[in-house]
C-alpha cells in the first residue's frame, strides 16, 4: 500500500478534528470583529490584550487545522519533518491536559465551574467540548500519519543500537530534566494536595505534575536505551510530558507578559514554576529531537549502504582475481 494515500483511520481522524474546531474559529472570528456573543462584559473582549489572545488563540487553531489536513491528504507526507513535529509537540502537549481534566471537571461539577465569569457558561462547554474533540482528532491523525511515514518508531526496540555523537550530550540533558522536573511536580503536586485554584487548577496541577516527572523518566529510558520493550512507548511519555511543560510554560509567559485581565499576579513561586517548565520542556525536546534524528538516520542509510558494499566487494574481487592472471 502507497503511504502517501491516508487510509480511512486517517481521513476520519482529521474529519472529526476538523469538525471541533470550526466553532472555536468561529467563537473567536466573532469576537474579533466585535460580536459580544456568549459574552457577560462587552467591553472586555475591548481590551487590547483581549484582542492580541483571541487573534493568538485563532492563530494556533488555524494551525491545527492545517495540521489535520496535512494528516489526511498526500501532501502531508512531504512536508519537512520539524515542519509536522514541532506545532503538533505543543499542540498534544497543550490538548492532552485540556481533554484529560474537561470531562472530569464537568462530572464532578455539573458545568458550575464555568459559572459567574465574563463568558457565559455555554461558551465554555461548546469550547472545552471542542478540545476534546481536537484531542481526540489531532492525537490519532498524528499516530496513524507517523506510522506511516516513520514506522520503524513503531516496530523497533527501546535498545535498538545506533551511532550517537550527541549522546553525552543527551545524557547530561536526559538526568538534568530530572533534577529540574522532579520539584517542578512537588510544588505541582503539593498545590493539588492543598486545593489551589479550585477543581480545575486541582485536576491541571495533579496531571502537569504526573506529565513533568514521567517524561523526565522516559527520557533518560530512551538515552541509555536499557530495556527490551518498544522504543514508542517511553517516546509517547517523553513527547507528551516535554510538550506540556513547553507548552503550557510559554502559554502563561505570554498571559502573564501581555497583561490585561487574564495577566494575573506579576511575579511569585507560580511564575517560576511555569518558567522553569517552558525551559525544560524546551531543552528535552531538543534533545529528543536529536535523539530521532540519529535513530532514524541510520534506519535511512542502512539499505543502501548495504548492497553498496556488497558491490564494491565484488568489484575488488573482480579487481584482484584479474591482477593474479
Amino acid at each position: 500500500m502507497n503511504a502517501d494515500r491516508p487510509g480511512i483511520g486517517r481521513i476520519a481522524a482529521g474529519a472529526v478534528a476538523v469538525a471541533a474546531m470550526l466553532p472555536y474559529l468561529t467563537i473567536k472570528t466573532l469576537w474579533l470583529t466585535g460580536s459580544p456573543l456568549g459574552v457577560n462584559d462587552p467591553d472586555l473582549m475591548d481590551d487590547p490584550s483581549m484582542e492580541g489572545l483571541n487573534a493568538m488563540t485563532f492563530g494556533m487553531d488555524a494551525v491545527g487545522l492545517v495540521l489535520a489536513l496535512a494528516f489526511t491528504m498526500r501532501w502531508g507526507m512531504r512536508l519537512p519533518a520539524w515542519l509536522v513535529l514541532l506545532p503538533i509537540w505543543v499542540g498534544t502537549g497543550l490538548l492532552s491536559v485540556v481533554a484529560a481534566v474537561a470531562p472530569v471537571l464537568v462530572t464532578l461539577t455539573g458545568g458550575s465551574a464555568f459559572a459567574g465569569g465574563p463568558i457565559q457558561p455555554w461558551v465554555y462547554m461548546m469550547v472545552y467540548g471542542g478540545f476534546l474533540g481536537q484531542a481526540c482528532g489531532l492525537i490519532a491523525g498524528f499516530v496513524l500519519y507517523a506510522r506511516d511515514r516513520w514506522p520503524a518508531v513503531f516496530t523497533t526496540r527501546l535498545d535498538h543500537p545506533f551511532p550517537s555523537p550527541t549522546r553525552p550530550f543527551q545524557t547530561v540533558v536526559a538526568w538534568g530534566s530530572i533534577v529540574v522536573a522532579a520539584p517542578i511536580a512537588a510544588v505541582r503536586f503539593a498545590w493539588a494536595v492543598q486545593g489551589t485554584g479550585g477543581p480545575a487548577a486541582v485536576l491541571q496541577h495533579g496531571l502537569k505534575g504526573l506529565l513533568a516527572l514521567g517524561a523526565a523518566v522516559a527520557l533518560v529510558a530512551l538515552v541509555r536505551r536499557r530495556g527490551r520493550g518498544p522504543f514508542a512507548r517511553p517516546l509517547a511519555l517523553a513527547w507528551l510530558g516535554s510538550g506540556c511543560l513547553f507548552g503550557w510554560g510559554l502559554y502563561a509567559m505570554i498571559i502573564r507578559s501581555v497583561g490585561g485581565p487574564l495577566g494575573g499576579s506579576a511575579a511569585g513561586l507560580p511564575e517560576l514554576v511555569e518558567l522553569f517548565g517552558m525551559l525544560t520542556g524546551l531543552v528535552m525536546g531538543m534533545c529528543g529531537a536529536f535523539l530521532l534524528a540519529e535513530r532514524s538516520g541510520v534506519r535511512d542509510v542502512e539499505p543502501v549502504q548495504q548492497p553498496l558494499e556488497r558491490v564494491q566487494g565484488e568489484a575488488d574481487r573482480r579487481t584482484a582475481d584479474h591482477g593474479h592472471r
